[in-house]
């Protein structure tokens, strides 16, 4: 997939000190953040009268003051899969992240999907790699925030904003970071966390943004067990299915299916004791490859079934009478006591497939989260919860508590004091009187103030929580926004500029056109000027679309920016040869593109004067040469050296080196 793989290693440092540095500062910033809603909630309570109380309360952020009890499947789901949100945006926080979660999480994950798949998560990828130190510190402060909005907030509209911000996130990152959870590719199986780990957050996220009527009734229980039982019969039939290679323990003369995704994630960096296991079990697989299929179909189909069973009779399925065994039978059956069972049997169905096959899913230096099992397992939970404790019903206040209202009626006379009311024609504030067309903002100001004063403590942290997802995201929205890539990627690659000031040296040589042309004609403008092989077939192509990216990049200020090519190149140096390479590269429509060539004799002095080595390479007339750029202000002085090996020549690098092109003549062109 182009575009996606930078060619930088993992733990390029330029990228890793970049990464910690953007996390560091983001960082500081929501912990200031977090002090100044402290202190302001503080002194709000300590000033504004009823504050304290929660008198006169106009709306809810997020507390349950009300004495509505959150239902325990709800409290589970929403503190559960909010820990699980802050496991991973910690995860996302690991130094290779930034630089290899395109190339090495992403892609291989959608490598199998069909070409349409692979090009929407290119698509994600390459908008990755274009920023990724924005896009990595983002992916932290989102899924840390989102997992802290959901501990904070046990109730009221705000806790249901968290769940539905759960489901947003997570459908992005299931769509994109794990390409539909594999549903589109060959090979499906829940053994290997199919239909994507993320998934389950949305459903748990759905569920959490529920309104409270129907958390009061067994039957959402009972129709989570009953969604969940149909998707563990699919599964079970998935993996009965014949030859997909799961029923074999060995498959043309190597290790099958399952036995081979074990060998694979046992050669994760871990613990030895862990890698040892999952080999423990890939080899048990290669002898015994019916048996252990045969015991998952059974377990899955198993636990479907019960569900279903359950959620379709929960006051059990009756038996004739008179028999003592179909008596304790029956009562075991009951939809309750059944699902329980189940529930048992999956939990450890679940904890083995996650130790011995997905091999926890977070080692390594690029796992994004602690795969499937788990989330499943919390959900059939809650699913159970929902159906044998459902809560006692509450007052119609509670229920009101939970949508935000504001009404001149809930606010007492002790909440505003009597000299901050305004009246008809202004209000007295102190010895001056506010205009009457400012007394409703100042009374929203007032009602708000309040509000934010007698709001709990989760409250205020589930609003910081919000701001942190805020922070996160907001350097990536700008980022997205601009079309050029970030120069941290060229400076990552190459190193970065030696700023310089002397003299450049001067020339006169011939353009494209057959024109001559010396540096001191372009005196008053910004010279990027780099050597180029007219006939090279491999670097000297992609430094000349940096080039013309950068005059793309530039927009109108290019009008102040000379981009100059000299030919490198002692065989082939005519016009000719010049004009071919830029017709090839589609230069010549740009008029501030200059292709400059001479004798040899004049070529081989600007070698020497800007430090140009160049030698023929072995069985063709290519030419080796040093691969620099040289950035000259207005005054036809040297100011910047950049090392310009283009690397992997990917859309990313291109992109990240027009940047740097750009950057360094728009910082000159107050000079020309």
């Amino acid at each position: 997939m182009p575009g996606m793989n930078t060619g930088l290693s993992n733990t390029n440092p330029t990228l890793v000190a970049a990464f910690r540095s953007a996390l560091l500062h983001q960082g500081l910033a929501i912990i200031l953040v977090l002090l100044l809603l402290g202190l302001a909630w503080a002194g709000i309570r300590e000033w504004v009268p009823g504050a304290k109380s929660g008198a006169g309360r106009p709306w809810s952020l997020a507390d349950s003051a009300s004495g509505a009890r959150e239902p325990a499947a709800r409290r589970l789901l929403r503190i559960g899969f909010g820990i699980i949100w802050i496991f991973d945006g910690l995860l996302q926080a690991q130094p290779a992240m930034a630089a290899g979660l395109p190339s090495q999480v992403i892609k291989p994950t959608a490598a199998s999907s069909p070409v349409w798949v692979q090009h929407l998560v290119n698509w994600a990828g390459t908008s990755w790699s274009y920023h990724p130190i924005e896009a990595g510190a983002a992916a932290v402060w989102i899924q840390v925030g989102i997992g802290a909005w959901l501990i904070a907030a046990p109730s009221g509209w705000f806790s249901r904003l968290a769940g539905l911000a759960s489901v947003g996130w997570g459908l992005v990152v299931w769509a994109f970071g794990e390409a539909f959870g594999g549903i589109f590719a060959p090979g499906l199986t829940f053994l290997f966390g199919a239909p994507g780990a993320v998934l389950f957050y949305c459903a748990a996220g759905l569920l959490i943004a529920l309104p409270p009527a129907r958390w009061r009734a067994a039957s959402l229980g009972r129709q989570v067990i009953g969604l969940l039982g149909v998707f563990f019969l699919g599964m079970a039939v998935l993996q009965a299915w014949p030859g997909r290679g799961f029923w074999q323990g060995r498959l043309h003369g190597g290790p099958g299916t399952l036995a081979s995704m074990a060998q694979s994630m046992s050669s994760t960096p871990q613990p030895h004791v862990l890698s040892a296991m999952v080999n423990w079990f890939a080899s048990v697989d290669e002898a015994h490859g019916f048996i252990i299929n045969l015991v998952a179909v059974i377990v899955l189909a198993l636990v479907g079934a019960a569900f279903l069973i359950g959620a379709a009779f929960p006051e059990g399925v009756s038996f004739p009478s008179g028999a003592a065994f179909s008596t304790r039978i029956a009562s075991l059956t009951t939809g309750p006591r059944l699902v329980r069972a189940a529930l048992i049997l999956l939990v450890v169905f679940c904890l083995l497939d996650w130790v011995l096959i997905e091999d926890f899913g977070f080692f390594g230096g690029l796992g994004t989260d602690p795969n499937s099992m788990i989330p499943v397992a919390l959900l059939a939970t809650g699913g159970y919860l929902a159906i044998v404790k459902v809560p006692a019903p509450v007052v119609d206040a509670a229920t009101a508590a939970d949508e935000p209202t504001v009404s001149a009626t809930t606010v007492p006379a002790t909440t505003v004091p009597a000299t901050t009311v305004p009246a008809a024609t202004g209000s007295a504030i102190g010895p001056r009187a506010l205009p009457a067309r400012l007394a409703p903002a100042r009374l929203a100001a007032a009602r708000l103030a309040n509000a934010f004063g007698s709001a709990s403590l989760g409250a205020v942290f589930a609003l910081w929580a919000v701001v942190m997802v805020l922070i996160g995201a907001g350097p990536l929205a700008a980022a997205q926004a601009s079309r050029t890539a970030d120069p941290i990627i060229a400076q990552a690659i190459d190193g970065d500029a030696a700023p310089m000031n002397f003299p450049a040296s001067p020339f006169t040589l011939t353009d494209q056109q057959g024109k001559q042309v010396s540096l001191a004609s372009m005196r008053g403008k910004v010279v990027l000027l780099t050597f180029l092989d007219p006939v090279c077939t491999s670097d000297c192509p992609v430094i000349a679309q940096e080039f013309r990216e950068a005059d793309q990049v530039l927009g109108s200020g290019s009008r102040h920016v000379e981009l100059v090519a000299i030919v490198a190149n002692p065989v082939y140096h005519s016009v000719t040869d010049t004009r071919a390479f830029d017709s090839q590269e589609r230069l010549n429509n740009l008029p501030n593109w200059l292709f400059l060539t001479g004798s040899l004799t004049q070529l081989q002095h600007a070698w020497k004067v800007y430090d140009i080595a160049a030698q023929i390479l072995p069985a063709g007339g290519m030419i080796g040469h040093t691969e620099v750029t040289w950035v000259i202000d207005g005054q036809g002085h040297i100011r910047e050296e950049l090392n310009f090996d283009p690397g992997p020549g990917t859309a990313s690098t291109e992109a990240s080196f027009a940047a740097e092109l750009a950057a360094e003549a728009h910082q000159l062109m107050g000079s020309a």
